[in-house]
């Protein structure tokens, strides 16, 4: 009865036109993984605890307050938080443009609704991550969240394409469609222990004390190499199930993208990690994981016909 009253509003709001719909929805994806590559640079800058509270920048001002010792860093976080704001307003255009767009579609909506309540949450998880001087398992948990702010935009992207709210019928058979779910959960550990080797090696986020979880870099990192192994095999074995059992051109696109992406992500890890982790291609690492999820929930939602 609820969904039915804001079906009725929201069809008096006015809409924004047709060919506008999608570049909405491929900024607000575009802005969640740019999030993470600044977030990524005030990290690999020692710019963590560059503003020394929150939500203040500085006890008494919002602003960066200039001092020698400040160097850039107070910029460079001041910075990021500042496209925080950018990223929320992005948000909440998004979830209007869906409401008007798709009065009827409630899994978009509600997938929209996550995105902008993620925000926030993001926010005061920073806020806290820096007020306990940048504690590593807040740290990988502001990148997750992340990460799962990343897979909803994709979802509102690749659910604009479809004219019917979701489930529709499989495209691929079965035991591809769970394969292809099995691959997904393989990849959120890949990244949880990559996380975890991030928090572990040099680039704590501060450049005065840095935060360690105390594990052997070393260790996590062969932990994470074997994971990514597991995972190439499971995605290369999707993408040969897709193939051969697909209806759409779609899906099997979708797994060319996921396997393109996974080569690339795996090369700069090891590339990455037989340099001794130049700050450069550690970035480009944290901007491959972002695209690895896009392609993944891509990939996942390409298996139905009407997947959101």
């Amino acid at each position: 009865m609820r969904a039915g009253r804001v079906a009725r509003v929201v069809r008096h709001l006015p809409r924004l036109p047709a060919r506008w719909v999608r570049p909405v929805l491929v900024a607000n994806l575009v802005a969640e993984v740019g999030i993470v590559v600044t977030g990524g640079v005030v990290r690999l800058t020692g710019s963590g605890l560059g503003c020394s509270t929150w939500p203040e920048c500085q006890p008494g001002s919002f602003t960066p307050v200039r001092t020698p010792e400040s160097a850039y860093h107070d910029l460079v976080e001041f910075g990021n938080r500042t496209l925080t704001g950018v990223v929320a307003v992005l948000a909440l255009v998004t979830l209007y443009v869906v409401l008007t767009t798709w009065p009827d579609r409630r899994r978009m909506q509600l997938v929209a609704v996550g995105v902008l309540a993620g925000i926030p949450a993001q926010a005061v998880l920073g806020g806290i991550t820096v007020l306990t001087g940048l504690n590593p398992w807040l740290v990988m948990g502001h990148f997750l969240l992340s990460m799962v702010l990343i897979a909803f935009s994709s979802a509102l992207v690749r659910g604009s394409r479809d004219e019917v709210s979701g489930p529709g019928e499989l495209v691929v058979h079965p035991l591809a469609r769970r394969l292809a779910l099995g691959t997904s959960a393989v990849g959120a550990v890949v990244l949880l222990l990559g996380t975890i080797v991030t928090g572990s090696g040099p680039h704590s986020g501060d450049a005065d004390t840095p935060a360690r979880t105390g594990f052997d870099p070393r260790f996590v990192s062969w932990m994470h190499a074997d994971a990514v192994m597991l995972f190439v095999g499971l995605v290369v074995a999707t993408l040969v199930a897709v193939r051969i059992t697909a209806t759409t051109d779609r899906a099997r696109r979708s797994w060319d993208m996921v396997l393109v992406v996974t080569l690339a992500q795996g090369l700069v890890g090891y590339v990455q990690y037989f340099t001794g982790l130049p700050e450069l291609l550690v970035l480009v690492h944290m901007l491959g994981a972002s695209l690895l999820v896009v392609t993944l929930t891509v990939g996942v939602l390409s298996t139905r016909r009407n997947p959101v």
